[in-house]
C-alpha cells in the first residue's frame, strides 16, 4: 500500500471482503456550504450510504496522506476550518507534501477512489466546460479525470452555471459512458431538463452495475456519469436559475473571479439570489445521489462476487 494513502478501518475492511464502498467528496464539507449546514450534510450523506447497506469514504487529505474514510474529528476539521485547500490532480503533490488539511473536488476524490478500488462515487453535479470557453478555456479537471478512473460518478447532471452542450461533448470526447438515469434528458444540478438528449438510459440499479462490469470487464479505460434528475418536488424554477446565473457571471467577471474561485462563487451567489432556495436543493439532491449511488455499489459488489 502506497505511504500516501491512507484507508479508514471500516473501509479497509470493507474493500478487503467485497463489500460495498461509496466514494464521497470533502468539497462539499469544506467549501460547498456554510457551517454548520455542511457537517450535518457529511453527517447524513454518511448515514445515507450505511442505511443503504455499504461502507461510506469520504475522501480529503491530512498530514501528508490521501485519507480514504475520515474520521468525526476530521469531518469537523474540514468543515469548520480556515485555509483547508482545494486539492484536484494538480494540487495534490503539493498538498502532500506540505502535509495541509484538503479537501478533494470532484477530480480529487475520483484519484482517490481508483486508488483504492472504490467503484462508484456519489456527488452533487460535477464540472465541465464553462461559459466563454474559447476565451478562458476554462475546462474542468473532472472530465479527464473520469476518462482515466475506472469509477461510477452519480451525480445530477452537470452544475448549470456551464455550458452544457460542449461539456456533453467533451464527456464524450473522452470516452466517458453517460447515462440518463430513469430520463432521457441531461439534467442540469437543480434544474431537472437541460433540453439536451442522452445516448444512453438505465431504469435500475442492476442495469447500471452489469454496464460497468461489461465495461471493465473489457480492461477498458475511464468510468460512467449517471445523470440522475434532482427529485421535481427539489427542483429550482428553470428561469430564476438562469437569471441568477447570469447575473452571478457578470458579477464574477466584474470582480475578476475565474478558475477555482469561480464555481464556489456563482453557488454562494445563486443561494443568495434564491434566498437559500438553491442550498436546500443541493442539499436534496446530494441526498438523493448518494442513496442511488449506494445502490448502484450494492449491487455492483453483487455481480463481483457472483462472476
Amino acid at each position: 500500500m502506497n505511504t500516501h494513502l491512507h484507508l479508514h478501518p471500516d473501509v479497509r475492511t470493507a474493500l478487503q471482503n467485497g463489500e460495498p464502498v461509496v466514494a464521497l467528496e470533502s468539497t462539499i464539507v469544506a467549501h460547498g456550504m456554510p457551517y454548520p449546514a455542511n457537517l450535518e450534510t457529511a453527517r447524513q450523506l454518511e448515514f445515507l450510504v450505511r442505511e443503504g447497506g455499504a461502507t461510506p469514504a469520504t475522501i480529503a487529505v491530512a498530514n501528508g496522506q490521501m485519507h480514504i474514510g475520515c474520521s468525526a474529528d476530521m469531518l469537523e476539521s474540514l468543515a469548520s476550518e480556515e485555509g483547508v485547500w482545494k486539492v484536484s490532480r494538480r494540487d495534490l503533490p503539493m498538498a502532500l507534501a506540505q502535509k495541509v488539511l484538503g479537501a478533494t473536488t470532484v477530480s480529487g476524490t475520483l484519484i482517490g477512489a481508483d486508488l483504492a478500488g472504490i467503484s462508484v462515487f456519489a456527488t452533487g453535479g460535477i464540472g465541465g466546460v464553462h461559459r466563454g470557453v474559447s476565451e478562458t478555456w476554462d475546462i474542468s479537471a473532472d472530465i479527464p479525470e473520469m476518462a482515466r478512473a475506472r469509477v461510477a460518478v452519480v451525480s445530477a447532471g452537470a452544475k448549470s452555471i456551464l455550458d452544457l452542450p460542449k461539456t456533453l461533448e467533451a464527456l464524450e470526447t473522452s470516452g466517458v459512458s453517460v447515462l440518463g438515469y430513469q430520463t432521457d434528458e441531461f439534467p442540469a444540478f437543480f434544474v431537472r431538463e437541460s433540453g439536451l438528449t442522452l445516448p444512453h438510459r438505465c431504469d435500475n440499479a442492476s442495469q447500471v452495475a452489469r454496464a460497468m462490469q461489461a465495461k471493465w470487464d473489457l480492461e477498458l479505460a475511464g468510468g460512467f456519469l449517471v445523470a440522475n434528475p434532482i427529485p421535481e418536488e427539489h427542483a429550482a424554477d428553470p428561469s430564476l436559475v438562469q437569471t441568477a446565473i447570469e447575473a452571478g457571471l457578470e458579477a464574477a467577471r466584474s470582480a475578476g473571479i475565474k478558475g477555482k474561485q469561480l464555481t464556489p462563487y456563482l453557488l454562494q451567489f445563486i443561494n443568495e439570489v434564491t434566498e437559500g432556495a438553491s442550498l436546500k436543493a443541493n442539499r436534496k439532491l446530494l441526498e438523493h445521489n448518494v442513496a442511488l449511488g449506494t445502490a448502484i455499489a450494492v449491487e455492483y459488489a453483487r455481480l463481483k462476487k457472483a462472476s
